[in-house]
């Protein structure tokens, strides 16, 4: 079996770990492909396939997670919905815009946001924990969705690791929902792009069906447990794993910028 797969039986449980961790992370506070990609990459499988094997498993767990939330209601359905519509287009055009930067740039860019980020999540410990989204209209909940799906969308195009913990952030300070909420609705944003690259990977016939597969369950348990964790545990346990999130992002990011 694992010589039809091009990796070795030690590289397939490593993966199969790494999976379940990173879908654990993602569903609570986005960021698992911090996790996924290097295991796939250590496998030794091509980098295009790399990508189109860990999209095929982070486009199923994220399901399994954005169906959790929803079922205990921690969910704006119309909110993700709209925020999703938003990402999709906004990603596509991002595909394109991106031709026009530099690695090195966007990489110094992301540098310099994260430990702002970082800094506010700190300073706000009480961020999250109540639902104040009632306050906005309707009208401006629908703009709101549209406009952070299109920015999320459109950062995803242009740099990709993170999205989810920026969408989460974005839907809990912009439009006040609590930690809980906006994780959900994060999720449901993360649909759209997901499944459209997978779409493409899939045509591309990157997707290499005897590693992904088994990937994928894994991520799909790691999804189930990490949004346990959320709905019992609740703001604060999604506010550290955010952290969590944030400082393997700015190490990466720095290495990046550091050695590119």
């Amino acid at each position: 079996m694992f010589e039809d797969t091009i990796i070795s039986l030690q590289s397939f449980i490593m993966l199969m770990g790494a999976s379940f961790l990173a879908g654990f992370l993602d569903s609570i506070a986005g960021g698992g492909g911090l996790i996924s990609l290097p295991a796939y990459t250590l496998t030794g499988i091509p980098m295009h396939s790399v990508y189109g094997c860990n999209k095929f498993s982070a486009a199923f767990g994220t399901t399994i997670a954005a169906w959790r939330y929803w079922k205990h209601k921690m969910l704006d359905v119309q909110v993700g919905i709209l925020a999703a519509v938003g990402a999709f287009a906004a990603s596509a055009l991002a595909a394109k815009v991106v031709l026009y930067f530099s690695d090195s740039t966007l990489k110094t860019m992301m540098f310099i946001v994260l430990p702002i980020a970082g800094f506010i999540t700190i300073m706000n410990k009480n961020m999250g924990e109540e639902n104040l989204s009632d306050t906005y209209s309707k009208k401006k909940k629908v703009i709101l969705s549209i406009v952070i799906g299109a920015i999320i969308g459109f950062y995803d195009g242009l740099v990709g690791p993170g999205t989810g913990t920026f969408a989460l952030m974005a839907f809990c300070f912009l439009m006040k929902y609590d930690l809980r909420t906006a994780s959900g609705n994060a999720k449901c944003l993360n649909l759209a792009s997901n499944y459209a690259a997978l779409a493409v990977f899939l045509m591309e016939g990157t997707v290499y069906f005897k590693i992904a597969v088994p990937a994928a369950i894994f991520g799909i348990a790691g999804n189930y447990c990490g949004a346990g964790v959320a709905i019992k545990k609740g703001a604060k346990a999604i506010q550290f794993m955010l952290m969590v999130v944030i400082v393997l992002l700015f190490l990466k990011m720095g290495s990046e910028v550091l050695f590119s």
